[in-house]
């Protein structure tokens, strides 16, 4: 990961988690923070007229909430700034545009369980029209000691060979932060009730680790790295029974059904966000054929 952070910031739980997340990412990779406020912009007031009186107000208020959030991040090298859009994705992805940024991090959306993900609006735009990659920070992010920085990068690796964006993103994000990386491969489950695992679990579990022994072959002779299968009764079940630390962050790729240099979150991704305690980072697709590879 190079380039600053920007961070979609409301005055809300979710844009605390955001924040925090976004900080200390900023913070381990020594990249500046862009804390940034998107306002709608006029194609978006279709109740009422435009005001230029209220339009002020609401902007003075932004203001004191950017000078508020950014108070709190003790001699962080970061800019605020407040911008309009007809949609709160559409003015981060500009921002993160403008600014040369290498991530994008939002929060979860509202009735989101503490320490899991829940998809708002915002985020599903976000994952379904970026081009650069986006963090969502769980519930709860905010929480976290600031102290605890980023203490792991663990990449969700596919079935299928291949997964050179996802590993250079890994590893670049894991080198930046100073901190070790982690394969991660999911035996592949989701079997109807009843039938006969025992075989189909060998061959699974012997065909993930191929994959991990490919991924590991292809990253850095010094990269401090270690893989590990995950497995359950399902994708949910194996991802709960894993080991997350409080300042780890997930990578995924994006499906193979996302257009070239755009994010979209595959099914294993989706499942995997429903219990992950932990960010997660989607990392867009960036070459137009199939033999990119895998996407989880």
């Amino acid at each position: 990961m190079t380039g600053p952070v920007v961070v979609g910031y409301t005055a809300t739980d979710a844009g605390e988690d955001a924040l925090a997340v976004g900080a200390r990412l900023a913070r381990a990779t020594g990249e500046r923070l862009e804390l940034v406020i998107v306002l709608p912009g006029d194609s978006r007031t279709v109740i009422t007229p435009p005001d230029a009186g209220y339009g002020r107000l609401v902007h003075d208020q932004a203001e004191r909430w950017l000078a508020d959030a950014t108070a709190r991040l003790d001699g962080l090298d970061h800019r605020r700034s407040i911008r309009s859009a007809d949609s709160f994705a559409e003015g981060l992805i500009d921002a993160a545009h403008e600014t040369g940024a290498g991530v994008i991090v939002v929060g979860a959306g509202r009735g989101g369980l503490r320490g899991r993900h829940q998809l708002g609006s915002v985020a599903s735009e976000l994952l379904h029209s970026a081009d650069v990659s986006v963090v969502l920070a769980p519930e709860g992010a905010r929480l976290i000691d600031p102290g605890v920085g980023i203490e792991r990068v663990t990449a969700a690796i596919g079935t299928r060979p291949g997964a050179d964006v996802l590993l250079e993103e890994a590893v670049a994000l894991a080198t930046a932060a100073s901190v070790p990386l982690r394969l991660l491969s999911l035996e592949t489950i989701d079997l109807p009730a009843g039938l006969d695992t025992g075989a189909i679990r060998t061959v699974g579990g012997e065909a993930a680790r191929r994959v991990l022994d490919q991924a590991r072959a292809a990253l850095p002779a010094d990269a401090s790295v270690e893989a590990v299968v995950g497995a359950g009764e399902d994708i949910e079940d194996a991802v709960e029974h894993l080991t997350w630390r409080p300042g780890e962050i997930a990578v995924v790729g994006s499906s193979r059904l996302a257009q070239p240099r755009r994010l979209f979150l595959g099914s294993t991704a989706a499942k995997m966000l429903h219990v992950l305690p932990v960010p997660l980072m989607v990392v867009p697709r960036t070459r137009g054929n199939d033999e990119e590879g895998p996407r989880a």
